[in-house]
């Protein structure tokens, strides 16, 4: 799947612009066969797949192409809760096409400089037709928000509106296959409505889909499991995605390695699964609280603030003790960035100012132009009312001469008459 011009561009494996990597080039290891997912989204992404495969037939064969030359491209969107399967399932899309993925880092491929990034969307854009990657938009909700019809004094509105317009003409453009993927799938520009040619929802998995996830996540020859593990039970009691079902059992494992005795005898237990999952549940419900309980404000309506040091054991008091120690580390961060928004704002107020300065140098040079054009024409009229006064000035003395001339014949004519009278 490798592509010289795309290992040029990418470096071997990410697209550099301005220095970061903007998008990492992923050779696909995991297939449709490691992912569970509920009867009607598997058949949506069977629907996904008919589309890409049929495209020449639709297209050349039928005709299409030629009635319709932009918006050929397939463009997809997967939406629903964290840690449904949509990441996995964009590489498992790539796969079953035998192309790489190109997964795009907003973070990275955003500018501080007014109009760099819709550039950079561009490149990625160019990288993947040369490449014939599948495009990949995760956590698209950051770069095809809602565009905003108030972008008020700086430019911070104006560059993000921009940004979203570049998106749009390249997806409008692009004639490969894109996938954006989203958890806020509302906040989307409607704009993306047309341009998107399926929707795929992932939905959290029944209890039957847990129960194959809780199972597909272990080795079958080499994880040691003990003889009272449930994946049903397991399944039954706890209603969690996909990725909370990877990290529960990465918790478990971590805690039965970590218990004494000798590792050939150790087992994952049905306790450890458990406790993986309890701890997994805490995080998230921890992550939900405020850091900031002890403060008011709009933030804080609503929200519930952390236990403190004297709460009670567990993991999550644990990971709220965590939270508390690594407040002023957090307040750092938000100051840090309110600064950089205010820098971004007052560059692109900066930048604002020197396009009025430069308007005013191109009237200035308009009106310069304006003025030279104005003396070329006065000049030219000059320079034909000077030769028109030489032509006179020649006629007059043309005719100064003939005078002269028929005086001096007149004057000979007079001498010869004189003389024939004397004689």
């Amino acid at each position: 799947m490798s592509n010289p011009l795309s290992d040029l561009l990418f470096g071997g494996g990410g697209f550099s612009a301005g220095g970061p990597q903007a998008a990492d080039v992923v050779e696909p290891t995991r297939t449709f066969a490691d992912v569970i997912l509920p009867e009607e989204t598997r058949r949506q992404l069977d629907r996904a797949l008919t589309q890409i495969r049929k495209r020449r037939l639709i297209g050349t064969d039928w005709g299409l192409a030629e009635r319709h030359p932009t918006g050929l491209g397939l463009a997809f969107n997967f939406a629903g809760p964290p840690g449904t399967g949509k990441t996995l399932c964009a590489e498992a899309l790539a796969d079953a096409l035998d192309r790489n993925l190109m997964v795009v880092r907003y973070d990275e491929m955003q500018s501080m400089w007014m109009g760099a990034t819709g550039k950079n969307i561009a490149s990625v854009f160019a990288a993947a037709r040369s490449d014939e990657a599948v495009l990949f938009f995760d956590e698209a909700d950051a770069i095809a928000g809602r565009r905003t019809g108030n972008v008020g004094q700086g430019g911070y509105e104006r560059e993000a509106n921009a940004i979203v317009n570049v998106l749009l003409r390249e997806l409008e453009e692009h004639d490969g296959v894109v996938i954006f993927a989203t958890n806020l799938a509302a906040n989307l520009d409607p704009a993306f409505e047309r341009r998107i040619r399926t929707h795929v929802l992932f939905e959290m998995p029944d209890v039957e889909a847990r129960r194959r996830i809780w199972q597909v996540q272990l080795h079958r020859q080499k994880t040691p499991l003990a003889g009272d593990v449930d994946f049903e039970a397991l399944a039954e009691r706890f209603e969690a995605s996909g990725g909370d079902i990877k990290n529960a059992v990465l918790n478990a494992a971590q805690a039965a390695a970590a218990e004494p005795g000798p590792d050939q005898k150790k087992k994952i237990a049905q306790r450890h699964f458990i406790q993986g999952m309890e701890a997994v549940q805490a995080g998230k419900q921890v992550m939900k609280q405020s850091l900031f309980g002890n403060e008011s404000g709009p933030g804080a309506a609503g929200a519930a603030s952390l236990p403190g040091p004297n709460a009670n054991g567990g993991p999550q008091a644990a990971l709220a003790r965590h939270f508390q120690d690594t407040r002023e580390e957090q307040e750092q961060l938000a100051t840090r960035q309110e600064t950089l928004t205010e820098r971004l704002e007052t560059l692109g107020e900066q930048q604002e100012q020197q396009g009025e300065q430069l308007l005013v140098i191109e009237r200035a040079l308009e009106l310069l132009t304006d003025r030279i054009d104005q003396s070329g024409q006065a000049q030219q009229k000059l320079s034909e009312r000077f030769d028109r006064l030489e032509a006179q000035r020649e006629k007059r003395q043309r005719q100064r001469l003939l005078v002269q001339v028929g005086v001096a014949v007149a004057l000979v004519l007079a001498a010869a008459a004189f003389v024939l009278a004397l004689v």
